[in-house]
């Protein structure tokens, strides 16, 4: 199976056109489209510097394009869905259902929920040091017998979805988690994706660009944006 940057390219290409604004920060990339539609990507410490003319043959081997595109079929998806509740993933889903919890990616807000509630979980996140992490030569092996993924959806631009969610044994819920998120209901083509929770913005969020542009990250967007999500019904 295709991975999915690769999949949403080929099955519905990029309208360069309909792209008003590529704004690459330190911590995200935004993509404003001419409606005044939002999407954005994380960057993970990647460069990036990309204009509209690079995306006439993107490279989808090329993490900042592969960003820039993360971003763009983010703002093209998801403002087509409607949405019954705008609410945190920790609301909506009991964990405490699970026997093994496994979190790629350090969601810190999300953690601290855990503990409250002193619900398990083994936490990996390669571009973080903490010690509450676990040791990364442990992750696939985790994820094999994980019962819940919480998966960072900037898996998906760093092509490492595909091998994680391919691991996970039969009856494991894979949960997407992030602004990242592209919500599009294809991804639950993808082994035990159950659901998608991602973000939404008002259209031409200036707020949000302006930190963007200045290096800021999902903490400071955090009071501008919506969560949302898609389950697999």
């Amino acid at each position: 199976m295709q991975e999915p940057i690769e999949y949403f390219f080929e099955k519905y290409g990029i309208d360069i056109q309909n792209i008003k604004d590529i704004i690459c920060g330190e911590k995200y990339v935004a993509i404003i489209l001419k409606s005044g539609k939002l999407g954005v990507c994380a960057t993970l410490n990647n460069y990036v510097n990309v204009d509209k003319r690079e995306l006439r043959f993107p490279d989808l081997k090329n993490n900042q394009h592969r960003i820039v595109l993360n971003a763009y079929f983010n703002a093209t998806f998801n403002y087509q869905n409607k949405y019954d509740t705008k609410i945190d993933i920790f609301d909506e889903i009991d964990f405490k259902k699970y026997n093994s919890i496994v979190m790629i990616g350090f969601f810190q807000s999300l953690v601290k929920k855990f503990e409250n509630e002193k619900i398990d979980l083994k936490i990996f996140d390669k571009a973080v040091q903490d010690e509450k992490l676990s040791d990364m030569s442990e992750q696939l092996k985790e994820v094999a017998k994980t019962d819940a993924l919480i998966l960072s959806s900037t898996s998906v631009f760093n092509n490492t979805f595909l091998d994680l969610i391919n691991a996970t044994k039969d009856n494991c819920d894979i949960y997407t988690l992030g602004p990242s998120t592209i919500l599009n209901n294809e991804m639950f083509q993808y082994r035990n994706v159950k659901f998608l929770f991602g973000s939404i913005f008002e259209p031409n969020d200036v707020n949000t660009m302006k930190i963007i542009h200045h290096g800021g990250g999902t903490k400071q967007f955090l009071p501008f944006m919506d969560k949302v999500f898609l389950n697999n019904k």
